[in-house]
């Protein structure tokens, strides 16, 4: 087994229509407002950014994000990732009675050294900081939609 290696999938039940929430989640470059463990995006050019992520734990992540695919009427928006992580992440939206259900996958290889040498004892403190950062990715976004 690769301990470097992790899947994740998150559902998240929402009460917005998908169109509002695909297009929440399509500007990436506004997660920073309404998700505290998204540090920092550094836009690089008109599909990929730079972003820096840290939650619980502590330890930052970096990496490039390239948008791979953007498709409003499927709602899928995905992304390849690379540097301290490597692999891929996408947002499904899709209606739901009372709203919007979305679910987030993302596989990676991670690459940050401390996250390797950690890989076996670190692994469910890894998992669970994960589990933790897109609990709090839920919330803000529920306050974002709350806004308008």
């Amino acid at each position: 087994m690769d301990w470097s290696h992790y899947r994740f999938r998150t559902l998240w039940a929402l009460p917005a229509p998908p169109g509002t929430v695909y297009d929440v989640l399509e500007r990436a470059e506004d997660y920073p407002r309404w998700w505290p463990q998204i540090r920092a995006i550094d836009r690089l050019d008109d599909t990929s950014g730079r972003i820096t992520v840290r939650s619980v734990l502590p330890y930052a992540m970096t990496f490039t994000a390239r948008a791979t695919r953007r498709d409003r009427d499927a709602g899928v928006l995905e992304i390849a990732l690379s540097g301290d992580i490597e692999g891929w992440a996408r947002w499904t939206v899709t209606a739901r009675s009372g709203g919007t259900l979305v679910r987030y996958d993302q596989e990676v290889r991670v690459h940050k050294r401390l996250l390797r040498l950690l890989a076996v004892p670190g692994r469910p403190a890894f998992r669970a900081n994960h589990t933790l950062m897109m609990r709090s990715g839920r919330r803000g976004l529920l306050a974002r939609l709350a806004e308008g």
